[in-house]
């Protein structure tokens, strides 16, 4: 099969005429932010960094980092570079106290991203004769409307699905003959799984799927190829950045082709912040160099991956990402969602618990479960087994409101939970994806 393209010229660009194209954007980017977000200026200051030092990429390690701390400190407009007037959109990911990162979009803005997801679509072998079913989230969540957009602009149908409901999801992809399947990787197999049992596989017409929102092992890639018949790709991005669409996979499936056309990335020494030759293993930084509303210059993904330039037999030349191989902070991504130990230690302390308790995250039937286990209070040493089922719901609840996804509750006996002289064992991870 030939392969396909959705802007042929850029994705094939000599990577000396990607680097120009860089450097000229970066520039105007770098003046952009200093003049329009007053957080830039004073940290550029501080710096002692001036809009005119950055005229190529080679002076990109010059700027200072963004951190994710930084989009939560200057919640909600400290860092939007247009008039709120500009923009159309937010998009917006679940914050670790509750305070949210909140990213803006022009219609520019959009229009880019769309044709980013546009470029993954067409990669997986989409031409506007496909029907392409987008089973991620919608609403905040950047997966189903960047997905969305770039299947419009790619010109296949485009069923507007979201998560969940499995009945109509089958429904749809019988009647309708879904060819492109975008969700994430645990909820494809599901699908794959639900689709077995019911004996339909024959009826399903995929030929691909675009999977992404979380870490995910080769193994389960064959074993989802092998149910569906179909061949997965892996699609990388994050709501700081735009959403998917930063990256995604070829036919070769070897990597993520980063567009590098809309941004710039680094790996770096997580601890020293060096910027690493590509080939070595380290935290991944983007900066955006045509985003209007919201770029981020150097942002800190706590990504942990490699970048090759290794030549593609697809014939696209900019650079590839691994999947990521880890954190370099204490996230856990489930079920698609950012979810941080701080986070469920707040509605525990808030709760009255103490700090006492350890989260194990595990992979049941292809999909991810969360577990807390929490030590019971010094007061309800006298609890009736009803009236701990109580507290284990009202916790239930409350976490699902800080989380946005359910996490099962277990109040242990007090001092169950294993101490440690050194750092606490918060969380453990069964699911073994890295």
């Amino acid at each position: 099969m030939a392969e396909n393209y959705y802007q042929k010229d850029i994705e094939t660009m000599p990577v000396e005429q990607i680097k120009e194209l860089q450097g000229e954007r970066l520039a105007k980017q770098v003046k952009h932010v200093y003049d329009n977000v007053e957080f830039y200026r004073n940290k550029m200051d501080a710096a002692g960094v001036k809009p005119e030092d950055i005229r190529s990429v080679e002076d990109l390690s010059k700027l200072p980092f963004t951190e994710k701390d930084d989009l939560r400190d200057q919640y909600p407009y400290g860092l939007l570079a247009k008039p709120l007037k500009d923009c159309v959109r937010i998009q917006s990911t679940s914050g670790t106290t509750g305070r949210r990162v909140v990213a803006f979009y022009t219609q520019h803005d959009l229009d880019l991203w769309e044709d980013c997801c546009a470029r993954a679509i067409m990669a997986a072998g989409g031409t506007d004769e496909d029907v392409v079913h987008v089973s991620y989230g919608y609403g905040l969540f950047t997966g189903g409307p960047g997905l969305n957009g770039g299947s419009h602009k790619v010109g296949s149908l485009t069923l507007p699905m979201s998560s969940g409901n499995t009945e109509r999801q089958i429904q749809f992809m019988t009647d309708l003959g879904s060819t492109i399947l975008c969700c994430t990787p645990s909820y494809a197999a599901y699908l794959a799984e639900s689709i077995d049992e019911r004996g339909m596989k024959d009826q399903i017409k995929l030929k691909a799927g675009i999977f992404g929102a979380e870490a995910w092992t080769e193994e389960m890639r064959q074993d989802i190829q092998d149910k569906l018949g179909i061949k997965a790709y892996d699609i990388y991005g994050l709501t700081e950045i735009s959403g998917p669409g930063v990256a995604f996979e070829c036919s070769e499936q070897t990597g993520m082709h980063i567009n590098e056309d809309h941004f710039i990335p680094e790996v770096i020494n997580p601890q020293t912040g060096e910027v690493l030759p590509d080939g070595e293993k380290g935290e991944l930084v983007f900066t955006s160099i045509t985003k209007e509303a919201f770029p981020l210059l150097r942002y800190r993904t706590r990504d942990i991956c490699i970048l090759s330039r290794k030549k593609c037999s697809c014939g696209r030349t900019h650079i590839k990402m691994t999947k990521p191989l880890g954190r370099s902070d204490d996230m856990l991504i489930v079920k698609g969602v950012n979810v941080f130990p701080s986070q469920i230690e707040t509605v525990l302390l808030n709760k009255g618990y103490a700090a006492n308790y350890q989260i194990i995250v595990d992979r049941v039937n292809n999909s991810d479960t969360i577990e807390v286990q929490v030590e019971r209070t010094p007061e309800m040493s006298n609890c009736s087994k009803e009236e701990i089922a109580a507290k284990e719901k009202e916790l239930v609840a409350a976490l699902k409101a800080m989380l946005g996804i359910y996490a099962k509750v277990v109040l242990v006996n007090p001092k169950a939970i294993a101490r440690s002289e050194g750092k606490a064992v918060r969380v453990i991870d069964n699911r073994h994806l890295y």
